[in-house]
């Protein structure tokens, strides 16, 4: 599993990315909001660990963001605040559960595990843009009503775009999350751009309106109303 720390204390950061990845996770680690949400926006993952007191934008701050467009990831917040005020405003804002430090490692690791199950029994088996759909259960993608004849690549490239409809996919997010690389030393931009445009062709020659673009020099985008 992907998980990501915002924790800015270096200390406790490393602690919970050692014994994470003990546990078999892919821990990612942010020291401040602000790269806690930019690396939210580039990446996928399955669990966020998110300290409230963090420099710039606070822990809250990025939780109801994460909320308000939609995104359904597991927000475990640890912070240091035990009022039980502190922890209905956390829960409030879209937390799914809440520890108190300091804490024992062993309960926040069977915490993780319970949000973790409970993460992957909530996935949608249906997702929706616009009139694309995709239904992950029997791989099946169609727009308006007509279904896509998609190989496996590319039922998983739409799946990674639709998931992140509106915002900027780069070629190296693809790699890693849909190519599985994590090498940087092979480049795959060309299969990717290849894919691209084979999915294109599928999805949006014939139609009118085109859903698959094209960031020159940034990467792709997934949107029914055009680029942004």
């Amino acid at each position: 599993m992907r998980l990501l720390i915002v924790e800015d204390n270096k200390r406790i950061a490393r602690v919970l990315r050692e014994q994470l990845q003990a546990e078999g996770h892919d821990v990612s680690v942010a020291h401040t909001g602000e790269d806690g949400f930019f690396l939210l926006n580039e990446r996928t993952f399955d669990l966020v660990i998110l300290d409230v007191m963090l420099p710039g934008r606070d822990g809250l701050h990025v939780l109801r963001t994460l909320r308000q467009r939609g995104d359904a990831t597991p927000v475990l917040i640890l912070t240091a605040r035990d009022g039980i005020d502190d922890r209905v405003e956390g829960l409030d804002a879209g937390a799914d559960d809440y520890l108190v430090k300091p804490f024992a490692m062993p309960e926040l690791l069977a915490r993780v595990r319970s949000l973790l199950r409970r993460g992957q029994a909530e996935q949608p088996t249906r997702l929706k843009c616009g009139d694309l759909e995709m239904d992950l259960l029997k791989r099946h993608a169609a727009r308006a009503g007509k279904a896509l004849n998609l190989t496996a690549r590319e039922f998983s490239l739409l799946v990674f775009m639709i998931r992140h409809e509106g915002h900027i996919v780069s070629r190296e997010m693809l790699a890693r999350d849909v190519w599985k690389m994590t090498s940087t030393d092979i480049s795959l931009d060309n299969v990717i751009d290849v894919h691209i445009a084979r999915l294109r062709r599928k999805m949006d020659e014939p139609f009118s309106q085109k859903m698959l673009h094209t960031i020159r020099g940034v990467g792709f985008q997934l949107s029914e109303e055009g680029p942004s």
